[in-house]
């Protein structure tokens, strides 16, 4: 079977218990995009099943993404990806969307994870310190911080135990030695609980759209024996900075360049000592609380030393 017959397959199974798709012109579609439009293979596959989720009004949470597996919280470390979690409601928040039933943080022995979960699925409601074996959630992410989606395909089961939830916070102390393309002034997709990162005005799932300001930092911090990637999302940029979200946009606006952002907390910040901490999402670290522990110094000379240590 070809690579693009078994993607049309596995569009069709999502779709099949929902609209009437000829499994042939799913993989016509996939054909035009990727041989005709060289559309790499992940986007003509969003593309397409974005068409049938418009055809069947449906949302995307609405269909499977296929078998999921067994996973732990530690596991996810990328988006849209469906699973199954054991896991245990440490925590509920108050919604803020009434198209969110519940929201809140799950937990197991190799850390926690935000949860949400939809009012049109319909599920049961989950409750604070109960224990729940959660099948097919759909993983996403947002500033480097991975999410779980419970929704219309989710199956809820109770379960009579306990388990020990672990501390996935981080502590780094070193050398600010780099800040990674995607820093400073960016913009993310305006529609609901999508917040992509556009790449070239565009969102992976949704197109071309306008976009929402935002404002981040993507950073190397050597600390003399490894280089963690720490992100560093509004509130810490805004705190690590000085510079606010309305500034940051004054100051694209007066250069017409978002990439000055960029530049000017790259000099402030690069070469900089600082101790950081906050919990481990996949590879990045997210900075909570930041201390900093010296000026700013040569960070070729920071990083060489960094290395010696």
């Amino acid at each position: 079977m070809s690579d693009v017959r078994q993607h049309a397959d596995d569009i069709h199974a999502q779709f099949s218990d929902h609209i009437d798709v000829d499994i042939e012109d799913v993989e016509e579609r996939l054909t035009t995009l990727v041989d005709e439009y060289k559309v790499p293979m992940d986007e003509a596959r969003r593309s397409v099943t974005n068409h049938y989720l418009e055809e069947a009004g449906l949302e995307r949470e609405d269909i499977s993404g296929g078998d999921s597996e067994a996973a732990t919280i530690e596991d996810v470390d990328e988006p849209e990806e469906w699973i199954d979690l054991t896991a245990k409601v440490i925590e509920l928040w108050d919604p803020r969307s009434d198209s969110v039933a519940q929201v809140g943080l799950l937990g197991d022995p190799t850390g926690t994870i935000k949860f949400t979960k939809w009012a049109k699925s319909e599920l049961p409601a989950l409750e604070e310190g109960g224990v729940y074996e959660l099948r097919n959630v759909v993983t996403d992410e947002y500033q480097g911080r991975y999410s779980v989606k419970l929704n219309s395909t989710t199956v809820i089961e109770e379960l009579d135990e306990d388990i020990e939830v672990g501390n996935d916070t981080s502590e780094v102390e070193g050398a600010l030695v780099d800040m990674q393309r995607g820093s400073g002034l960016i913009k993310r997709c305006p529609e609901e609980d999508c917040t992509r990162v556009l790449q070239n005005g565009r969102c992976n799932e949704h197109g071309e759209v306008e976009g929402e300001f935002d404002l981040r930092i993507k950073a190397v911090v050597d600390d003399g024996i490894d280089a963690h990637e720490v992100i560093f999302d509004k509130d810490a940029t805004e705190e690590l900075t000085g510079l606010s979200l309305e500034e940051a946009k004054e100051m694209a606006m007066d250069a017409l360049d978002t990439t000055i952002v960029a530049d000017e907390i790259r000099e402030d910040i690069v070469g900089t000592y600082y101790r950081i901490e906050g919990p481990t999402f996949g590879r990045y670290v997210l900075a909570d609380d930041v201390e900093e522990l010296g000026g700013p110094a040569d960070p070729e000379e920071l990083l060489i030393k960094a290395r010696s240590m």
